[in-house]
């Protein structure tokens, strides 16, 4: 497998000046929405790239390399020498389409043997991120085995529009899923947020979607909002630093983050970007620099352990971390992408800050989507 990455930061002319893989299969890109000449870029990388098929979003900032970047474009392309790729897209209307939508998607690309992994880049703003992984591997049928990975498209931190684009530039309500097949094809996955728990564990006795309105039939605002002490005075935007965890009430093991982004003063409740599950167990959690450092060493931690137990070589590193930990480390944030490249070593990596991002657990290996957490995906081919 043969990779090259490319970061654009406004003149594509330039920057692909001497580059490509003229037999690339695929390319990935992550487009900031202030990227100043995308209609040049997207007729740079089809130049460039001649026989690959082109899947992107928009982000909430770029990955490359060792650092985290503002208005620019990356892409990586993949040549492989014994896997094939195959693409599925979907244009999504409303957040209730989410979960049919994903098993449309994995459907078809299950249709074709040797299936190893999906990965999906969706629309951020029209979709229900959970419904859709569930949708996904649940159209996966009995191939229980096939990875989900990948992310929500960010909009810098604007939360206004975000797209996909599939051999073009990134459309509205879009959903690109990639396949990968082969029995030489391998890829590897790890996710943690780093975020540390506190408080004691409350069931979510009343939700409705993505808003919470109870925790141990108390009403959920006050109740947070006396935790955060001082920092209550900042809602919404001190929310960054106090995510809540979630569990299921029998399977404590698979925890995932999920982030308030407004507060409901009539209705003393939170509003979260996805589903707040009624049933669930709650706990409080914060966290700092170091904790987010600490957890994306343990993410890079877990994808090479997998790497190990499969026994291959990777070729390049896939990242997405969330917009939350992006504006909460602010000028610090590309710490996090050297932890990563640290331990990953000199392995092209290449991403994006996301709405969402959607891995395996690391303890339940349950692909699910997460909030806060910085995810890796190892993508290679045996010899």
């Amino acid at each position: 497998m043969y990779v090259e990455t490319v970061i654009s930061a406004a003149n594509p002319d330039v920057d692909f000046k001497g580059k490509g893989l003229t037999q690339a299969q695929l390319v990935l890109y992550f487009l900031s929405p202030q990227y100043p000449a995308p209609v040049h870029y997207i007729r740079a990388l089809k130049k460039t790239y001649p026989a690959a098929r082109l899947v992107g979003c928009t982000t909430g900032g770029e990955i490359f390399n060792t650092e985290a970047f503002e208005s620019t474009s990356v892409s990586v392309a993949m040549q492989f020498n014994r896997s094939e790729i195959d693409v599925a897209e979907k244009k999504i209307a409303t957040p209730e389409e989410s979960l049919a939508v994903g098993m449309e998607l994995a459907e078809r690309l299950n249709k074709k043997p040797g299936l190893k992994l999906i990965y999906i880049l969706s629309d951020g703003m029209k979709v229900t991120g959970s419904a859709l992984v569930q949708g996904l591997v649940a159209g996966c049928g009995e191939n229980s085995d096939v990875i989900v990975a990948g992310g929500l498209a960010g909009d810098g931190a604007d939360f206004r529009q975000t797209g996909v684009g599939v051999d073009n530039l990134p459309q509205e309500g879009n959903i690109a899923a990639i396949g990968f097949y082969g029995e030489a094809f391998q890829a590897a996955c790890g996710s943690v947020g780093g975020w540390v728990g506190f408080g004691p564990e409350r069931v979510i006795t009343k939700s409705a979607g993505n808003v919470l309105y109870e925790l141990d039939g108390t009403s959920a605002l006050p109740l947070y909002k006396k935790y955060l002490g001082e920092d209550a005075d900042k809602l919404p935007g001190s929310a960054l630093l106090f995510p809540l965890s979630l569990s299921p009430p029998h399977e404590q093991a698979h925890s995932i983050v999920r982030t308030p982004f407004a507060i409901d003063e009539e209705t003393q409740s939170l509003v979260f970007s996805d589903t707040i599950p009624q049933g669930y167990v709650a706990r409080m959690m914060h966290g700092s620099l170091h904790n987010m450092l600490d957890g994306a060493a343990q993410a890079a931690a877990y994808a090479l352990e997998e790497v190990a137990a499969r026994a291959y070589a990777p070729s390049v590193a896939l990242l997405v971390s969330c917009i939350g930990r992006n504006m909460m480390m602010g000028q610090r944030v590309s710490a996090e992408i050297g932890t990563v490249r640290g331990l990953l070593g000199d392995l092209p990596i290449a991403g994006f800050y996301s709405y969402g991002e959607i891995c395996p657990h690391p303890v339940t290996r349950k692909c699910d989507l997460h909030n806060q957490t910085m995810t890796i995906t190892l993508l290679g081919e045996t010899a």
